[in-house]
């Protein structure tokens, strides 16, 4: 799978500012800001098809208007503009929501200000003003020119704009908020009447207590820009309140009439209060920490008055926390109870009101699946459900999880805004299913380990496999998956092995939150065994192949993705083999005179080279392995146990058991992200093989080859009824890879000969050994060089896939 890191994308893209046109003693807008929050689908990578990425949806616009009343301390505006209905949110009309605080401002009707603002024909008005063509200013250069005496006939060209301000008697550089309540751009070309609106703009937003703009011209006709401003205060602030506004109506502001005297004056600003507490008391509490909260009070105590700019410096710390934290589509929409001794900050976080799921043929057109929804359901997190806000990483897991059913060749998870509930956040999940029935032909030629460690074709003779599967059953995930594997495509009879298996999903329901699989299996598999080979020195032993045919039945419980709990039983029938396919009870060996003599270690528990088995089996996986930056991290620990139970060959009673620990240690601390370096990485890696009773010496723990004892051939060092595996490896991260040192011991733990006929002192094995050794991790292949102590030679080996 891919890296979750390009599952899902959040853009953020600045649009024109824009402001209310409000009386100037009664409120301010700050400018807006629109945020886009885009959920990226996601392509799994399945078999057997090729898979695609879908292309990128934007899910919605949220334009955050900061409103003020220093009147009557309330505010409240939210204006919502999606892509189809850009410019139609609430907002329009006289007070009922563009007026701020009050209502006494003028919405510009029908969304007028916004859809002239955002609508495509407004931007594509915009463009054509913006020509080439300009006019000189006419004037001496280095004069300021008061924006009255500008010539109405003339397009003038800005060559800078610059903000001074009176109060603190300085120019502001371009990083102050401020310059985003500016339309004009260095480089534009504007009309005189075209400054005054922007003057008449910046004068009614109630950002300013007063506020000039003039020009100065330059030498080569254009004119540099100066807007002098006082900035807006109020009264100093001890206390602040974040609350969620997300889902609640908005508030219908009652048109002031000009005309009311002073007590109805008084009267209406009471009834605006009274509505503004009992709205922030029927808000609910929004996510912001407490610490977050400490920073603001911080910043209301440095600064003393409150003003716009401290406003607008709360706005971008609360929703640098929440974007931070991955609740990409939270947006601070008001400010509000502004002249009193609390700040009340208002959030829409974006509540998540409904949960669609939808299948799609291959040409994306709506349709029927055959998955039931119950399947993908309990697959998505929590957070990811209604009445939890919408977070990105949510979304992410939600694909990740999904993509694990191994059911759909494309995923995507697209939240939309809910067109009924203000604020509201509409997550659709799109499907398309995969084929049910599906089968493949795969052809191979095997590669061995030659002379020295060097690889070497094994046989011209093509291998390879065929399989088919039969998935979701019943739309329940279950499936049917069988093969046919053979080394030798031109004349299979040889070693014909097979696989039929039945997967049962959710056992206990799937409506059921315990996570149990049922398998069932049978087989025939053909495995050259490494009890029967030779030490250093030793001529090449007769291989000895072991065939095992049987039945197998398994129950995995699921904790979490990576452990898990299976426990089962086996039935099988085990065959011993020469190199001709003939019953071979006992070893072979090469005698001096060029014969093979059969007089070796028996190979079977029986001693006539057929056993039949009934045992027990259990593992038990703890993973919390994660990845970061490309590098394994964390700790494994597997335990395994197979209990025989007394049925078959000679009522076989044993128990044999493995505990395998590694521990993937951090060596220093790296910054997380895409292109960002991996941390080096030391891995200590310990294994305890043991068995008690019956043991037939196919199933003895062998020591030595490329995940056992590095350097040395597969059993090479010996075999053995109790072993023990110490391995140390550390990774330096170089590039786009990464290189190795490693050094490893295994010992027999002196139990080598109570193993039937001692095959360690059979063919001179020497029952422990180590190795050390370095490497270089390419692509999927490992290229080491390992120097084995027993020989005190090293050779080059090539692997693939990893060690631990």
């Amino acid at each position: 799978m891919a890296s979750p890191g390009h599952l899902l994308a959040l853009n953020f893209t600045h649009s024109l500012p824009s402001r209310r046109k409000l009386a100037p003693s009664t409120a301010y807008n700050t400018s807006t800001t629109a945020v886009k929050c885009d959920l990226s689908s996601y392509s799994p990578p399945q078999k057997p098809k090729p898979q695609k990425f879908s292309i990128p949806k934007p899910l919605f616009f949220l334009t955050k208007t900061l409103s003020v009343s220093t009147a009557t301390g309330i505010l409240f505006h939210l204006a919502l503009s999606f892509p189809s209905f850009v410019g139609n949110g609430p907002g329009g009309g006289n007070g009922g929501g563009g007026g701020g605080g009050g209502g006494a401002g003028d919405g510009g009707g029908d969304g007028g200000f916004w859809s002239k603002v955002f609508s495509p024909e407004a931007i594509a008005k915009d463009d054509n003003t913006q020509s080439e063509e300009w006019d000189s200013h006419g004037l001496p250069a280095n004069i300021v020119v008061q924006l009255n005496k500008l010539s109405g006939f003339k397009k003038y060209k800005v060559s800078e704009i610059l903000f001074f301000d009176r109060r603190r008697w300085t120019k502001v550089g371009t990083e102050d908020s401020f310059f985003e309540m500016v339309s004009l751009r260095p480089g534009g070309i504007y009309t005189k009447s075209q400054l005054q609106k922007e003057l008449e703009s910046l004068a009614s937003c109630g950002m300013f207590e007063k506020v000039d703009l003039e020009g100065k011209t330059n030498p080569d006709g254009t004119v540099g820009i100066t807007i002098s401003f006082t900035e807006s205060t109020w009264q100093s602030a001890d206390r602040f309140r974040c609350i969620n506004v997300g889902l609640m109506p908005q508030s219908k502001a009652i048109e002031m009439d000009p005309d009311m005297t002073e007590k109805e004056k008084l009267e209406y600003f009471r009834i605006q209060e009274k509505d503004y507490k009992r709205r922030i008391d029927r808000a609910r509490p929004c996510l912001l920490p407490i610490p977050v909260h400490r920073e603001v009070l911080q910043m209301l105590r440095e600064e003393g008055k409150v003003s716009a700019r401290l406003l607008q410096k709360i706005r971008d710390q609360v929703q640098k926390w929440y974007h931070g934290e991955g609740y990409a589509c939270a947006q601070v929409v008001n400010f509000g109870n502004l002249n009193t001794k609390e700040v009340v900050c208002e959030v829409v976080e974006g509540d998540i009101t409904q949960l669609v799921i939808q299948f799609q043929d291959k040409l994306g057109n709506v349709c029927e699946g055959n998955t039931q929804l119950a399947v993908v359901r309990r697959e998505l997190p929590k957070q990811l459900r209604q009445g939890h806000v919408f977070n990105i990483e949510a979304g992410k897991q939600a694909l990740r999880n999904i993509n694990s059913l191994a059911l759909f060749s494309n995923i995507e998870v697209n939240p939309r805004p809910d067109e009924k509930n203000e604020g509201g956040i509409i997550v659709e999940i799109k499907l398309k299913e995969l084929e049910q029935k599906s089968a493949e032909v795969s052809t191979e030629w095997s590669i061995v380990p030659g002379h020295g460690g060097r690889p070497t074709l094994a046989s011209i003779q093509p291998g390879g496999t065929v399989s088919f599967e039969h998935r979701n059953l019943k739309g329940l995930n279950r499936s049917i998956l069988g093969s046919v594997t053979t080394s030798n495509f031109l004349n299979p009879q040889d070693d014909v092995s097979f696989k039929l298996e039945y997967v049962h999903p959710y056992l206990d329901g799937v409506y059921n939150s315990r996570n149990r699989t049922f398998r069932a299996s049978c087989f025939n598999s053909r495995k050259l065994s490494p009890i029967f080979t030779g030490g250093p020195g030793v001529d090449e032993v007769p291989p000895i192949w072991v065939d095992r045919a049987g039945v197998k039945a398994n129950i995995t419980e699921n904790f979490t993705r990576q452990s898990k709990f299976t426990y089962g039983l086996v039935m099988e029938e085990v065959t011993t083999r020469d190199e001709s396919s003939h019953i071979s009870p006992n070893g072979q060996r090469v005698l001096p005179s060029g014969g093979i003599s059969a007089d070796g270690p028996p190979t079977t528990l029986s001693g006539t080279g057929i056993d039949q088995l009934t045992f027990a089996q259990a593992n038990i996986t703890r993973d919390n392995t994660k990845f970061v930056n490309g590098a394994i991290i964390g700790e494994r620990n597997v335990f395994q146990l197979d209990q025989g139970l007394g049925i078959g060959s000679k009522f076989p009673f044993f128990n044999r058991h493995q505990l395998t620990v590694t521990r993937f240690i951090q060596l220093k601390q790296v910054e997380e992200g895409a292109g960002k370096p991996p941390p080096p990485v030391l891995v200590l890696h310990g294994h305890y093989g043991g068995c008690v009773g019956d043991l037939p010496s196919y199933d003895a723990f062998t020591l030595g080859g490329p995940y056992s004892v590095r350097g040395y051939n597969m059993g090479e060092i010996g075999a053995a009824r109790n072993i023990l595996e110490l391995a140390a490896e550390l990774r330096i991260p170089v590039r786009n890879t990464h290189v190795y040192t490693f050094a490893e011991h295994g010992n027999d733990l002196g139990s080598s000969k109570d193993v039937k006929g001692n095959p360690t002192e059979v063919y001179r094995r020497m029952g422990h050994g180590s190795s050390y050794g370095v490497g270089v991790k390419l692509g999927l292949v490992r290229a080491e060089y390992a120097v084995d102590h027993n020989s005190g030679t090293g050779a080059i080996f090539f692997r693939f896939g990893e060690r631990f």
